[in-house]
């Protein structure tokens, strides 16, 4: 998204869309009531949505500085994931979004998904997201588990090495473990892809 198009679509919201508003304001700092943000790509259609009681702008840096903060990433118009966080902050003339403390993201058409990490690092203009520390999935069956992973835009989670893999019971109960290199979640497909730097080692689980 271009400058351009970013000064159409944010600035006025701003202006418009803030509830009402102002409660505090100093050289550097202005602090407002309520933010509801949204950010649209060049063909108009909506990217994602922001939402936040309590937020800050620091008119020194550019920055936006949000507390629990609600963020819905759009695909096609409709809804592909929704993100909460304690805190987050949007920079980089409103390009950059970093989530951190108790950040959870969920898939809209799985209930049972959910992917847990400290810190949510995503450029707007780019389809991959990277998570860092703690960083958690789980589901009905499994736990994957790593300091590392990325989300592509086809529902690939990756985690880096090294990575833990639970198996889970009926009673939800570990009933297998592995420890990997690299290993590749499908969120499409519910199917588990391990590697390793030696391409001959692949192991592909299906559930």
């Amino acid at each position: 998204m271009n400058k351009l198009n970013k000064s159409i679509f944010i600035i006025p919201f701003l202006i418009l869309g803030c509830k009402p508003s102002v409660l505090d304001e100093t050289r550097f700092l202005q602090r407002i009531n309520s933010l509801d943000m949204n950010i649209f790509s060049n063909e108009g259609n909506k990217v994602l949505t922001i939402n936040s009681p309590d937020t800050s702008y620091d008119k020194e840096n550019l920055t936006f500085n949000l507390k629990k903060t609600t963020i819905r990433i759009f695909e096609d118009n409709k809804t592909k994931y929704i993100i909460n966080s304690d805190e987050s902050k949007l920079y980089d003339n409103n390009q950059i979004i970093e989530l951190t403390r108790n950040v959870e993201l969920k898939t809209i058409d799985k209930d049972d998904d959910i992917l847990l990490t400290d810190k949510f690092i995503w450029n707007i203009e780019e389809s991959n997201y990277l998570l860092l520390g703690n960083v958690k999935f789980e589901n009905k069956t499994i736990i994957l588990s790593a300091y590392k992973a990325t989300l592509d835009s086809g529902n690939i989670i990756e985690f880096y090495n090294p990575v833990k893999y639970i198996i889970k019971d009926r009673n939800n109960d570990t009933s297998y473990e592995i420890n990997s290199q690299n290993a590749y979640y499908n969120m499409k497909t519910n199917t588990v892809r391990f590697g390793s730097k030696d391409k001959r080692v692949r192991t592909r689980m299906y559930f």
